[in-house]
């Protein structure tokens, strides 16, 4: 069985080509960038994430998201392995929760197992060539010496085994949902209501040097848990589970953090959360790579990491046509913002010099997408407008994204139809044309509201707006009470140089 797992990783075949792919996901990705002072980002690596989305039989859906590093050979086996052990008839509506949390702590295993089982061999050829060279490295000349090729082949052989990968996996089964959980990569399902609010859930925690839980775990382990919380890494990486990886597997002792560990102290057994029931649910779900959570926090801080991603993919579900299109719009603009802090000097660029692969995978739960033959003009859709927010208390960056709803008879709130109890577009006095955020995570909760009667809104029918003989369509925002407020804070003369409004 190694060997044909083997085989298949050389050949680069799957074992699940066959099954047929979810279209109710969309997956957004970018690679990693290091940026130079004059702001010009380069690739250091290939991307080394990974994902899956496919249907099974029985009303069975799985999702993933895994972030690989030093290489992409984890992630890759991973993603394909999980999908054999899952989606080939081991799961059916008949099945417990128990039965599910079972089968999928069983598949983690089975991965982890038949990794190593691949890369056995190589393991065996590096650790004796290792013994070999090690009594002989200061007695050796290396120019064109035998040595030195076992030298070049002790590299290859490094490279062929190193590396590892986290992983967070959604299983829908009987409209039920559960989450495992291996890593710092995040889940977070978002609930929309009737009145437009979006409820935002981060569904578990990451095992992280973070997490108190992991520290608690580790502590048992005999490890010095109070120094992995200051050091913030272990062997490179802040997971404390993790797939693959045989540094921190077999070679623990050797690793400075680890060496009192009783037992192996990195482990990949996933932490399961679930059942969820989906019934009644309008939303969607969202699973992002460390890198894509990284680049946002590092930006604009953490505080509304997870609001601020929904937002965006609610404001994308309204004007993409696909899920595809909305999860690369999403990561594309983390990707700008986190390059813009870098290149405007703030206080926050020094977090932003470089971004790992981000991965971003979009699974909507009775939502839809936004009609592609609706317009402007036409009413009954929401053109969001991200407006950054600074405050001067604070080093952080929000952008608040606000929802302008343009007037129609029936219109739409966060994609959802609704019938217009107003006239014809106009808004209630202290109405706010946004859409609000809620976090029932308990870390952070925040709303964006917008101030005023609606008066800016000028009143407009359904019917498409005709230019004038400039070619011009009349504005949707009336700014004339702003532009005579500011000609009356202005009125020493300067304004008529500048000619401030619409000329």
């Amino acid at each position: 069985m190694a060997a044909q797992r083997r085989n298949l990783m050389q050949s680069h075949q799957s074992w699940t080509d066959d099954l047929p792919l979810c279209q109710m996901c969309g997956v957004g990705t970018a690679p990693n960038c290091v940026y130079g002072p004059d702001g010009k980002g380069t690739q250091s690596h290939t991307n080394e994430d990974g994902h899956l989305g496919f249907r099974g039989e029985d009303g069975c859906f799985l999702y993933g998201v895994f972030n690989g590093y030093d290489g992409s050979r984890v992630a890759s086996f991973a993603s394909q392995c999980l999908t054999a052990e899952l989606l080939l008839g081991q799961l059916n509506s008949s099945h417990t929760d128990n039965d599910v949390r079972r089968i999928l702590t069983q598949a983690f295993d089975v991965v982890e197992k038949s990794y190593f089982e691949t890369i056995n061999d190589a393991l065996a050829e590096k650790a004796n060539l290792s013994d070999y060279l090690l009594p002989h490295n200061e007695n050796v000349s290396f120019h064109h010496s035998p040595s030195q090729k076992m030298q070049e082949r002790l590299k290859e052989l490094e490279q062929e085994v190193s590396g590892g990968a986290t992983a967070v996996v959604a299983l829908i089964l009987n409209n039920k949902l559960y989450i495992a959980n291996v890593g710092t990569n995040r889940a977070l399902l978002c609930k929309s209501s009737s009145d437009g609010q979006n409820q935002v859930l981060q569904i578990g925690r990451p095992h992280s040097t973070d997490n108190d839980d992991e520290l608690q775990r580790l502590a048992a382990l005999g490890i010095d848990s109070a120094r992995v919380k200051q050091a913030g890494q272990i062997a490179g990486q802040s997971s404390t589970r993790r797939l693959g990886d045989y540094r921190v597997k077999f070679n623990y002792n050797e690793i400075d953090l680890l060496s009192a560990a009783k037992t192996r102290p990195i482990i990949a057994e996933p932490e399961i959360h679930g059942s969820q029931s989906l019934d009644s649910v309008t939303g969607f779900l969202l699973l992002l790579s460390e890198g894509l959570i990284n680049a946002l926090e590092s930006a604009h801080g953490a505080e509304q990491a997870n609001q601020e991603i929904v937002a965006m993919v609610a404001a994308e579900l309204a004007q993409q046509t696909s899920l595809e299109a909305a999860a690369q719009s999403v990561v594309e603009r983390v990707k700008r913002l986190h390059h813009d802090v870098y290149v405007s000097g703030r206080q926050r660029a020094t977090y932003c010099s470089r971004h790992e692969d981000m991965t971003l995978l979009i699974r909507t739960l009775n939502y839809p997408l936004a009609d592609g033959a609706l317009t402007p003009t036409q009413g009954g859709r929401i053109y969001p407008v991200s407006v950054p927010y600074s405050n001067s208390q604070s080093t952080s960056k929000t952008s608040v994204t606000l929802s302008l709803v343009m007037p129609s008879q029936s219109t739409l709130t966060n994609g959802t139809n609704t019938a217009s109890t107003l006239e014809e577009g106009t808004p209630t006095p202290g109405q706010s044309p946004t859409a609000t955020l809620q976090s029932t995570n308990t870390q952070t909760q925040s709303s964006s509201s917008s101030s005023g009667d609606g008066s800016l809104f000028r009143q407009r029918g359904s019917q498409a707006a005709q230019p004038d003989e400039t070619g011009r369509v009349p504005p949707y925002v009336d700014f004339s009470q702003f532009y005579r407020l500011w000609g009356g804070d202005h009125s020493d003369g300067q304004s008529t140089q500048g000619g401030l409004g619409p000329q």
